[in-house]
């Protein structure tokens, strides 16, 4: 893995989506088929042995990578999704973020108890979105592999909430 790569397609735009926000945009590195290969690759391979049931991707972004690396692993896919997405009976778990507050939802059958799942984003920042993520697959009855994502902005505290929590974290780079 190599961190520089990574980090050569990964953006920052100022103030957005509010004044004071550093968004780290991985759009330029998804739109890129090699470094897209490459970044689902060394998910996969870090994931190769853990024998998960199903990649848990957080909507949106998560869910881009977390369906490739499901369809890499050949396990199934989970999405966790805004609010008021998902046609079936749901379960639903709020929580804050570094501009405001939202709530993620999943089916109330999207993951067995005892599966073994790995939940991904595109980055960790408060935490909250991740942590929410886990409360939903852990009120299932599953088994957290690991939380991981792209991107960790360890100032926003996030990577140290998750590990407070007890969650194994794994991210390709730190801003």
């Amino acid at each position: 893995m190599n961190d520089a790569f990574f980090a050569s397609h990964i953006r920052t735009i100022s103030d957005w989506p509010q004044p004071g926000v550093q968004f780290r945009d991985i759009t330029p590195l998804l739109r890129d088929g090699a470094a897209f290969r490459r970044l689902i690759d060394a998910f996969a391979e870090r994931y190769a042995d853990s024998h998960i049931d199903a990649v848990v991707g957080i909507d949106a972004r998560g869910f881009i990578i977390g369906a490739a690396l499901a369809y890499r692993l050949g396990c199934g896919f989970i999405p966790v999704r805004k609010a008021g997405k998902l046609p079936f009976t749901t379960m639903q778990e709020s929580y804050a973020l570094e501009y405001g507050e939202a709530s993620i939802e999943v089916h109330t059958d999207a993951a067995l108890p005892g599966e073994h799942v790995l939940i991904i984003d595109d980055l960790i920042a408060t935490g909250g979105t991740l942590l929410a993520a886990v409360n939903l697959m852990t009120r299932l009855g599953a088994r957290i592999i690991e939380a991981a994502a792209v991107v960790d902005l360890p100032e926003l505290g996030g990577s140290a909430r998750l590990a407070e929590a007890g969650l194994p974290a794994f991210t390709l780079l730190r801003y």
